[in-house]
């Protein structure tokens, strides 16, 4: 069998007055990403992860941020487009596993949904998303709550015709 890594990493700034959104679930919160997009870190880093395995470049070049197309995208739909053109390749998902670096808020209830709402999007079984989340004890950007970020891995498998 041909399998493939992909690794995949996303921050963006946090504001207040803005959505936050994290795994297709809408996480009540005083600040929200900043972006072109609706800022899902989590959905961009597993979109990246996806395409990088596929050798199919990344999120920036097939949705990019300078195009009126994606303005205020919903990054479930983004993420759903990666995985159909990492499909036509004849790759399947075998697991994601993700980290989220936040120090507020805390995540942890929310976990359960967004495992599950990305299962949902990408049509695979819930036991193959794995979504965890980490402080930085209060250090760097992510400490200060100037930002948020995450990084995903993802392996896939080649299928056979």
């Amino acid at each position: 069998m041909d399998y493939r890594v992909g690794l995949g990493y996303d921050v963006h700034r946090l504001a207040e007055g803005e959505e936050l959104w994290l795994g297709g679930v809408r996480i009540p919160h005083n600040k929200g990403t900043v972006a072109h997009s609706d800022g899902d870190v989590l959905l961009h880093a597993i979109s990246d992860a996806m395409l990088g395995a596929a050798r199919l470049r990344d999120i920036g070049f097939h949705f990019p941020d300078t195009s009126e197309k994606y303005k205020n995208a919903d990054s479930k739909v983004l993420m759903a487009e990666a995985y159909r053109l990492v499909r036509e390749k004849g790759y399947e998902i075998v697991n994601i596993d993700s980290t989220i670096a936040a120090q507020k808020p805390k995540l942890m209830p929310f976990i359960p949904s967004m495992e599950k709402k990305i299962a949902e999007v990408l049509e695979i079984d819930e036991d193959n998303v794995a979504v965890k989340a980490t402080t930085t004890e209060g250090l760097g950007p992510e400490g200060r709550e100037e930002s948020i970020s995450v990084q995903a891995v993802v392996l896939l498998q080649k299928q056979i015709s």
